[in-house]
């Protein structure tokens, strides 16, 4: 993990993980309502396209790598089957996750 000093925000939230049965199906973290607004603020500077936002996220003890990204009106967590694995978690847990929101690098 880098310092926060370059840190453009930072972000802590409850959310109940969500199953995407699409066509790849993949599991969520959606932004409450209440951050969606300081969240798209903090992505103007951090997106690197289609609104898509890079992050540093933890769960639980688990830390990694994603990017949020804009859907029906809020902010997608992709939670990968390893940070899944490793915390023993699946649809419908509830979960503290923490961002952190770096500025795009030139």
């Amino acid at each position: 993990m880098r310092s926060d000093e370059d840190a453009v925000a930072r972000f802590r939230f409850d959310a109940e993980i969500i199953h995407w049965r699409g066509p790849s199906p993949y599991f969520f973290a959606p932004a409450p309502a209440d951050q969606v607004e300081a969240l798209r603020q903090a992505a103007r500077v951090a997106t690197y396209g289609w609104g898509v936002v890079p992050v540093e996220a933890a769960i639980g003890c688990v830390t990694f790598h994603t990017s949020l990204f804009p859907k029906d009106g809020t902010y997608l967590v992709p939670i990968k089957d390893a940070v899944r694995r490793k915390t023993n978690l699946t649809a419908g847990d509830t979960i503290s996750v923490e961002l952190t929101i770096r500025p795009t690098q030139p």
